[in-house]
């Protein structure tokens, strides 16, 4: 379905920019009204990590006139793996920073705004106006339903992408034209079901392949050329190297998009995707120990059993001293109960008390009144105790 130009054409380019830009001038689908048209956009970009890294550095090299970075984090040295709009001497530095540096040093004749605060229902509306097409580089649920809300409510076009350890997706997401995103996840998962990268992990280099898959369709929905992904989900698998498409249909029900729509403005995302399940808060609640109080328990010889609920690849990477690994999914299957001593306290941890505090629900309902967690996590315990262990 080809769609007609998200914007008008710039008045012209100058000497220097035709130079830059000759390999798209050459190519008729793009020629030098293409080119205008993206020296006239505007485009956001939320996020500056895995995804937005190589969605930048693209967008700016393609001549995309104004660029918009919402990053409010700092460049952390497990990101270098994959976040290649960053380098090592950019550690501890603002992310929207790093960036901008990056892409003005591809592309100096490129507009850039950073908006160094976190996204969330207060500014989205009023940040969003002001940008023609959005890129969602999100790895969380709840900004991606916020981005999506606010693009329907606006109207506005937005190239979405997600990556998980080898796997990818991409779409496009215009509600005048197709569907929403949720159209095609009405809900978000059950909290704890679905792990974060930073949980399960990422291959670097998918974060440049489903990014590049993002610019790609940005430019065409930009210029009006091309067969965008509206109304089509692109699966990537690396390890197979295939690529799938699945047509996703606009949802007559759907709840912001929908005949009848139930999402008139904006809600608490938060809520609504439940970082950690009601169950979990409640077991949580007075029995959620600190780092500082397990080492005080482990030197004081206290009777317990410290389990980490992690995965063992992560468990290799580093763990606390005495700790013994059974996955969170033994308990939720219900195998690890029965191997649970009954004459020690049962204590549990996992990255960062997300896990471990879903763990903790289910030992509280199966009568291990008396279990906690670790509050924070192996990282809380690395940053407290034991910082000269690696953290990731």
């Amino acid at each position: 379905m080809s769609l007609p130009p998200l914007v008008e054409p710039a008045a012209e380019l100058t000497v220097d920019e035709v130079r830059r830009y000759s390999r798209h001038l050459i190519i008729p689908d793009v020629g030098m009204e293409g080119q205008k048209r993206l020296k006239n956009a505007k485009v956001l970009c939320v996020g500056a990590g895995g995804l937005g890294s190589p969605a930048l550095m693209y967008l700016a090299a393609a001549g995309v006139g104004t660029l918009g970075i919402v990053e409010f984090d700092e460049v952390d040295e497990s990101n270098l793996q994959r976040q290649i709009i960053h380098s090592q001497a950019d550690i501890g530095r603002s992310k929207a920073e790093s960036a901008r540096d990056t892409v003005l040093g591809i592309n100096p004749y490129v507009q850039v705004n950073l908006h160094k605060d976190r996204l969330d229902s207060s500014n989205v509306m009023e940040l969003f106006a002001q940008y023609d097409l959005i890129v969602d580089g999100t790895d969380n649920f709840a900004t991606r339903y916020l981005v999506n809300d606010a693009c329907v409510l606006l109207n506005k076009p937005y190239v979405w992408g997600s990556i998980y350890r080898f796997d990818g997706q991409a779409s496009v997401f215009w509600s005048e034209h197709g569907p929403c995103y949720r159209c095609l996840y009405p809900e978000p998962p059950p909290p704890g079901m679905v792990p974060s990268c930073a949980e399960g992990g990422v291959l670097g280099v998918l974060c440049a392949s489903i990014g590049s898959i993002q610019v790609n369709e940005a430019i065409k929905l930009l210029a009006g050329i091309g067969d965008p992904l509206v109304g089509r989900l692109m699966i990537y698998d690396a390890l197979e190297m295939t690529y799938r498409q699945v047509k996703v249909r606009k949802d007559p029900e759907c709840a912001v998009c929908g005949k009848n729509p139930t999402v008139t403005e904006l809600i608490d995302y938060e809520a609504f995707c439940g970082v950690v399940s009601e169950e979990a808060q409640e077991a949580a609640v007075g029995s959620t120990i600190t780092p500082a109080q397990l080492k005080e328990w482990l030197e004081g010889g206290e009777k317990i059993e410290l389990i980490d609920v992690r995965e063992p690849n992560e468990f290799e990477i580093v763990a606390i001293p005495g700790a013994r690994l059974v996955p969170k999914n033994e308990f939720l299957m219900g195998n690890a109960l029965q191997d649970l001593p009954q004459d020690k306290r049962i204590v549990l941890n996992c990255k960062t008390g997300v896990r471990s505090a879903e763990v903790l629900a289910v030992l509280k309902n199966a009568g291990f009144a008396d279990a906690v967690h670790v509050g924070g996590g192996v990282i809380g315990w690395v940053n407290q105790i034991e910082p000269e262990k690696p953290v990731y």
